[in-house]
């Protein structure tokens, strides 16, 4: 099975820069580079920061991309985007109990999208509504592999201006995961770089942004990056889940 994910596009009105780049040209280059290699892919999976601000002409905008690209594909939330907003410019998103979170039966396990998008918080949330549909998830899946994609990551990555932000109520989250051990990876988006490790036990990943990028800061600031937007190839077999980060071209400087 072959799933890709790609992460915080931060859309803006089209033509709007941010950081100096243009997130729209970025994530056109992005979907070209995945149409072209990767079309044979099952999933792709887009883990939040769909848009900067939560514009609706930022959501227009990607739908109409979306519209144009090939492989099937599910759009998550992070604590840039507006959930009713994008309920209304999707509305044919998969949504349970009024969060954008569903799950995929594929051939090598059982995919659940979370939605950890608390309104008006930059930190994420999973609240009981979501950890009770999540351990009924788990619980249906019984002994098939899952894998976990979330926004917010429910583990520090030792940066600590990114570690205040990150899924605030990990351990009740924890918990769940714990009960059904049946979670074999962990994918999440949010931080803007490449890292891959475990957090009690289950490996996890994160992504680069598609626009820009955390620098590689472990002081109490955050400063701006400068590596290669990259999306991720994830290949899941019995044997296990290998993740391939890679970067894709962008054109020329300021696109």
């Amino acid at each position: 099975m072959k799933i890709i994910q790609l992460s915080d596009p931060h859309l803006m009105t089209p033509g709007g820069l941010l950081y100096g780049s243009d997130p729209l040209a970025r994530l056109e280059a992005c979907l070209a580079d995945i149409g072209k290699n990767h079309a044979d892919a099952d999933l792709v999976v887009i883990s939040g920061d769909l848009t900067n601000d939560g514009e609706r002409a930022a959501y227009a905008a990607l739908r109409e991309k979306l519209t144009e690209f090939g492989p099937p594909w599910r759009l998550m939330l992070g604590n840039h985007d507006d959930r009713a907003l994008f309920l209304e410019m999707f509305p044919e998103a998969a949504a349970e109990r009024g969060f954008v979170q569903s799950v995929v039966d594929g051939s090598e396990g059982r995919l659940v999208l979370l939605d950890t998008l608390d309104s008006g918080h930059v930190e994420g949330r999973l609240c009981e509504a979501r950890l009770e549909w999540l351990d009924e998830r788990l619980q249906e899946a019984q002994d098939r592999s899952v894998l976990l994609f979330m926004h917010h990551p429910p583990f520090r990555i030792h940066m600590p201006v990114l570690d205040e932000v990150r899924l605030a109520d990990a351990d009740a989250f924890h918990e769940i995961l714990q009960r059904h051990g049946n979670v074999r990876h962990i994918f999440a988006g949010h931080v803007h770089r490449l890292i891959a490790g475990s957090w009690r036990g289950i490996p996890v990943s994160t992504l680069r942004s598609t626009n820009h990028q955390s620098a590689l800061d472990f002081s109490q600031s955050w400063s701006l990056g400068h590596e290669p937007p990259a999306y991720a190839v994830i290949l899941i077999d019995a044997d296990g889940v290998i993740v391939h980060f890679q970067d894709f071209p962008i054109g020329a400087a300021g696109d």
